[in-house]
């Protein structure tokens, strides 16, 4: 299985699973009447929203570049991202609401063990399937596939802790404690939200590599640049799975078309080893565009 059928395969399940999810927590609050579980609930109808949205963006980013989109479609992905960041903070919205109406009319949780144990099973379902969310993603490069585990995994951590609340709860008879625990939920939905958030709008404006990853293209580009004279302005930029490589080399003037494009396809063949959809872009230059002093050793960066 190719890495595009994992991702668009993992995405159509996400969909299923949350539904599930969902399912599931609502028989939960349904059963106990909790303020927290219905919040609990209420985030799970965002990962159904999201599944979507991360499953359309999926596909379309897999679409080859075309007339109107030379460089591809990998940055549909962000917008999905955006998306999900932004429906992360009107669920927390939603749920400040409910905490108010709560607040105010106070009630028992009702069938308390039966509701936690249903959720229980509906926040486990949801670990497993964060974990692989998020390993796909990292792996294959995908944003919507990892934002996704990513908001997931926050699911999972507020039930965990909605749950060990209301047993508190339950066992002390502090019935507060429910619709506190609410709104402690609806806060830190919104921080995950304005993380999402952040990271894709990173993405969308062009971020650069990592600085751990610019070092390691950097000694790619130089161990595989025998022949040239320098290389200089070495940028990049990542959109969704692809990153984007561009920079200028150097070379003796009178060196042939033919010499020159063969230290190129050595460094984009070595490139293109290390860096899963990579894209590359040289700039060969004559040696009058060098930017070091004369004498300086071959092959150094500028």
């Amino acid at each position: 299985m190719t890495a595009k059928q994992r991702i668009r395969r993992l995405a159509a399940w996400s969909i299923v699973v949350a539904f599930g999810v969902m399912g599931l927590k609502f028989v939960a609050w349904w059963m106990t009447g909790s303020v927290a579980l219905y919040s609990d609930a209420l985030e799970s109808i965002v990962n159904v929203i999201a599944g979507f949205a991360a499953f359309w963006a999926i596909s379309v980013s897999h679409k080859p570049a075309d007339r109107d989109h030379q460089y591809g479609h990998h940055k549909a992905e962000y917008f999905s991202a955006v998306l999900e960041g932004v429906l992360i903070v009107v669920a927390a919205l939603l749920i400040m609401g409910e905490v108010w109406r709560s607040w105010q009319n106070p009630a028992p949780i009702e069938q308390a063990w039966e509701g936690l144990a249903v959720n229980g099973v509906a926040a486990a379902i949801n670990c497993v399937w964060a974990l692989m969310l998020i390993r796909v993603g990292r792996k294959d490069k995908s944003p919507a596939l990892e934002a996704d585990g990513h908001h997931v995994m926050t699911d999972v951590v507020t039930s965990v802790g909605v749950i060990a609340g209301l047993v508190g709860a339950v066992l002390t008879g502090w019935y507060f404690l429910d619709p506190l625990l609410a709104l402690l939920v609806a806060i830190n939905i919104l921080w995950q939200g304005w993380k999402v958030i952040t990271s894709s709008l990173d993405g969308l404006m062009d971020r650069a590599v990592p600085v751990e990853e610019h070092v390691r293209i950097r000694d790619i580009i130089s161990a595989n640049s025998r022949g040239a004279l320098e290389v200089h302005d070495l940028k990049t930029r990542i959109a969704g799975r692809a990153t984007f490589i561009e920079f200028h080399m150097v070379v003796d003037a009178h060196m042939t078309v033919g010499e020159s494009h063969a230290i190129c396809d050595r460094i984009e063949e070595a490139l293109e080893a290390e860096i899963p959809s990579v894209r590359i872009v040289i700039h060969v230059e004559p040696e009058d565009e060098a930017k070091l002093p004369p004498g300086t050793p071959a092959v150094p960066f500028a």
